[in-house]
């Protein structure tokens, strides 16, 4: 069955005062883009995220968010108290000066005070659980993906159905229309001669009935968008990965083969067969879209 490139998916995971949070969201693509919003602490794991989301998803637009907030004991910072020193001794001079005191708390934002450099041992150790938490949530986007798809292939038949019925109808038309073209030529052919005093002949209507006939035969067309519908009908239920790209393409060949028979078949019973069929194609191209 295939799936829907639309879903959503989140897992958290809390630890010794620290809080995991995964957020996925996925809409529909040519290609499988992921783009990670990864906090400073854990911007080490973006292309493993990335990796990850590859194993569990094969293509659409997928967005991760990926949110940590520290609350344990080792969420301060170590300070750099050389720097500190440096910048009490360049300030010093001011201290001798009326209603001027040094805030030491406030130095510590200055530059260099407070060090910031990446804590391999805490990257080592988020790694599996931030990893975890992409897989747990990629499971529930592909979930709520499987749900909708199943939802868009049965609104897909709905619509094959359709063209089916209006193919069905057309095809029994199509006689009817190389029968009436027979008899309006012979009633025209026949008033035309009677104001000569000739008599029509039936090699030479017959022989106009039959270059019509071969230029209106529909017949190859119709075979052709039924086995493109049978097909459609195939993917819609095997259990293929990726076939969203191969029915928008069979989408296109059914549209095709709808605007020949429209052009070869000048009737009009046909032509707004043609054109519910058309309609009915173009709906199935906006369900295909948004499938894997």
């Amino acid at each position: 069955m295939p799936r829907s490139m639309t879903g959503f998916g989140a897992a958290q995971f809390v630890e010794h005062g620290r809080r995991y949070g995964v957020e996925i969201r996925s809409v529909n693509g040519r290609f499988l883009k992921c783009v990670s919003r990864v906090p400073d602490e854990l911007h080490g794991l973006e292309p493993e995220i990335e990796q990850e989301v590859g194993r569990h998803l094969g293509r659409g637009s997928v967005t991760v968010s990926v949110r940590f907030v520290d609350q344990s004991a080792q969420a301060a910072l170590p300070i750099n108290f050389a720097a500190l020193k440096r910048y009490v001794e360049q300030l010093s001079p001011l201290a001798e000066l009326d209603h001027c005191r040094i805030d030491v708390s406030s130095l510590v934002h200055l530059p260099g005070v407070l060090s910031s450099e990446p804590d391999e041992s805490f990257l080592e150790e988020a790694r599996p659980v931030v990893l975890k938490l992409v897989a747990e949530a990629c499971g529930l986007v592909d979930g709520m993906r499987t749900r909708e798809g199943k939802a868009l292939a049965d609104e897909i038949e709905t619509h094959l159905a359709k063209i089916e019925s209006h193919i069905s109808a057309i095809h029994v038309r199509a006689p009817q229309v190389i029968e009436a073209f027979q008899a309006r030529l012979r009633q025209r052919m026949e008033a035309l001669l009677a104001e000569v005093g000739g008599e029509s002949r039936d090699e030479d209507l017959l022989r106009e009935v039959a270059v019509f006939a071969e230029r209106s035969d529909i017949t190859e067309e119709i075979a052709r968008l039924a086995a493109h519908i049978d097909q459609f009908r195939e993917m819609l239920c095997s259990d293929t990965d990726l076939v969203g790209r191969t029915l928008d393409f069979l989408s296109q060949e059914m549209l095709r083969e709808a605007n020949t028979i429209g052009s070869k078949c000048l009737d009009t019973e046909v032509g707004r067969a043609i054109v519910e069929v058309k309609g009915s194609v173009d709906r199935v191209k906006e369900q295909v879209q948004n499938l894997e």
